[in-house]
């Protein structure tokens, strides 16, 4: 009996330790902003516009597509039945019905009257750039990584490549395909504006972040602009969404969303560790 009191007691204390271990490590615990096991649906929004996006695309647009879908299912499976060749032994000889073509004209026009209702506003939303507090820019390179420089006048004058991680020796933690060496690191709640662009005639990238609702295309010799408002501190990925070359597939794009302490003890540090490798990207003019 004693010794069961005993195993009883270690198992118990046991447990309780793994729950308390457990309870700190949730407490503790990063938002991940990359796809999860078993997911059906659009990533969490952290941002205005993505929340727009996923409402537009949830709201809106599936059911309209389900209905669609539903409708022309239904009207096959009528036409198959009622024009058979053992219903209709005699052919009809029916060649138009101005009723039927005026309304399968109509009706499209209607629906995607109603659509472009929702789709402009936030069209307009993702292209009109508001005030910014943080000026980034990021360029897609030959060597298909990106390229991050963090301006002088915001506390920066640095810039350093980001690259996937070294697949066959990955970390403990790190997600296969999606972390790099070094990742970006912007403020939570401040509008960041990110000007986007690519250094090699020919390639084209694109610069998406689910998470954020961006996505915009890096073309050489053109400067292109995004913005967000990162709701939620935590970890977010993105990949290149161009068929831009052989190593397409290994151009993640990993932003790191901190407070504004944690940002600002990262600025002094990161402006010391990349000081060796001075901006060679210079920013174009902002109007704010």
């Amino acid at each position: 009996m004693t010794s069961f009191r005993i195993a009883t007691h270690k198992w118990l204390a046991g447990g309780a330790s793994a729950a308390l271990m457990f309870a700190a490590s949730a407490a503790h615990a990063q938002f991940i902003g990359a796809p999860r096991a078993g997911q059906i649906s659009l990533p969490e929004a952290v941002t205005d516009q993505a929340r727009d996006m996923n409402f537009f695309h949830n709201a809106i647009l599936l059911p309209i597509i389900t209905v669609i879908s539903l409708f022309v299912l239904v009207l096959l499976i009528i036409v198959m039945n009622k024009f058979k060749e053992s219903a209709n032994p005699v052919p009809s000889r029916t060649t138009h019905n101005a009723a039927l073509e005026v309304a399968w004209t109509v009706v499209p026009i209607m629906i995607l009257l109603f659509i472009a209702a929702f789709s402009f506003p936030l069209l307009n939303k993702q292209l009109i750039l508001p005030k910014a507090d943080h000026t980034l820019k990021v360029t897609g390179n030959a060597s298909w990584a990106w390229t991050w420089t963090y301006p002088k006048e915001e506390g920066g004058g640095f810039e350093f490549t980001s690259r996937l991680l070294d697949q066959t020796n990955l970390p403990k933690g790190k997600l296969k395909l999606l972390d790099v060496d070094n990742e970006a690191v912007v403020p939570v709640n401040k509008v960041i504006r990110v000007q986007v662009t690519a250094d090699v005639v020919g390639i084209i990238h694109s610069f998406t972040i689910p998470n954020f609702g961006v996505r915009i295309d890096a073309v050489p010799g053109r400067l292109n602009e995004i913005h967000f408002k990162a709701e939620k501190e935590g970890i977010y990925y993105g990949q290149c969404s161009k068929l831009c070359g052989k190593d397409h597939a290994y151009m993640p794009v990993v932003i790191r969303v901190v407070s504004e302490e944690k940002y600002k003890q990262w600025l002094a540090e990161a402006k010391k560790k990349f000081a060796e490798a001075p901006a060679r990207v210079r920013f174009a003019a902002v109007n704010n």
